[in-house]
């Protein structure tokens, strides 16, 4: 019996490792002669490094400029010539400063300088192609941070560098693309993105995903107009690709990092999933295999949408290979679950007094979970 097991994180209870790991001494305990394959995976947002570093890249550790402006630690992954930077370890909501034990938002200042940094660093340590997963941002500005960080001024009327943040956006006269890093023309960009939003407007950066960074109605409103300076500016600067850009899918993404990617870095969008399946080899792991495992803490319609669980059900579809999702809790009916391909799904929460104590013990159930699958 040959079992791949390819979770994501189960969110506020353990990493994809970790779930990957309980299951699969699930399984050994019942089948103890049982080939099982531990490929944790994410969909390009938190726990991409992870899964790259399980998958063989090498993990680098930064300090780089967190979103509040402060510094972070944070790291990106190398494999040969290839990079992974993660978003999330050095723009995201998870690196803002707490207060009152929660994040301070800041949706009008907060700044993607430090991903700006680690694709820097990647860079000025000779990869030719990067991929950068852009979930769980904290920011609203554009990716002018990012930019900013890779050499590119963003200047004021007086000639002056804009403070940080989206809302400054507003005062932005003049672009200056002449110290932009010399090696950007000469490497591939990934944006690993599940979203397709534009740049501007009811569909947009700041008003679909703002509120979710602490923006108010007004400062949806003046992101909004902001991020639309900043789209003229570079157009200004680097020619109509540029601006027109903004009205691309998945420009909205991470706060219109997505856009300063496409625009100026030149980068090709992909769904999340897909990227990391590819970066983990999940295809040539399943192939010939008896059964194929995945999960997420919350399977759901957004699961159903292109996150881990359906993109990892692909695989085992192609390879003719069954797919149990197991899963902290599920909204979807079982005709649903059925149609959607899986062979069967399992729910922490069913095996436990109540969700609180379904987070709690996630190790100890996933464990079983493995057992109960071995068992059947």
């Amino acid at each position: 019996m040959r079992v791949v097991v390819a979770p994501d994180k189960f969110k506020g209870s353990v990493t994809a490792h970790e779930a990957a790991a309980e299951l699969a001494a699930g399984i050994a305990e019942v089948r103890p002669d049982a080939v099982v394959e531990v490929l944790p995976v994410a969909d390009g947002g938190e726990g991409t490094l992870d899964a790259a570093l399980d998958a063989g890249f090498e993990r680098h550790d930064l300090t780089v400029t967190g979103p509040a402006g402060g510094p972070v630690p944070a790291a990106w992954g190398r494999r040969g010539d290839e990079a992974v930077v993660e978003m999330s370890l050095a723009s995201g909501l998870a690196v803002l400063p707490i207060q009152g034990g929660r994040p301070v938002l800041a949706p009008r200042t907060a700044t993607s300088r430090g991903t700006g940094e680690l694709v820097a660093a990647a860079l000025d340590a000779g990869c030719t192609r990067v991929l950068l997963g852009v979930g769980g941002s904290a920011t609203t500005d554009g990716g002018a941070g990012m930019l900013a960080a890779l050499g590119l001024r963003l200047l004021d009327v007086n000639g002056r560098d804009l403070p940080t943040g989206g809302a400054a956006l507003a005062e932005l006269h003049h672009v200056d693309a002449a110290q932009l890093h010399p090696r950007i023309r000469d490497v591939e960009f990934v944006l690993a993105a599940d979203v397709d939003n534009p740049l501007l407007g009811p569909h947009g950066a700041a008003t679909v995903f703002g509120p979710q960074k602490g923006a108010s109605e007004q400062d949806v409103l003046d992101l909004d107009a902001a991020l639309a300076v900043f789209r003229d500016r570079l157009g200004d600067a680097l020619g109509d690709p540029a601006r027109q850009a903004a009205d691309a899918p998945g420009a909205g993404a991470a706060g219109g990092v997505g856009y300063a990617g496409l625009a100026v870095l030149g980068a090709r969008r992909r769904p999340g999933i897909d990227v990391v399946l590819d970066l983990v080899g999940l295809d040539a792991a399943v192939a010939g295999a008896d059964l194929l495992l995945t999960g997420e803490g919350s399977l759901d319609e957004q699961s159903l949408g292109g996150k881990t669980p359906l993109g990892v059900l692909h695989v085992g579809r192609r390879h003719g290979v069954p797919v149990v999702a197991v899963c902290g809790r599920t909204t979807l009916d079982a005709a649903t679950l059925r149609e959607a391909g899986f062979a069967a799904v399992h729910e922490l929460r069913a095996l436990a007094a109540d969700p609180e104590t379904s987070m709690r013990e996630a190790p100890r159930l996933l464990r079983e979970v493995g057992r109960r699958i071995a068992s059947q």
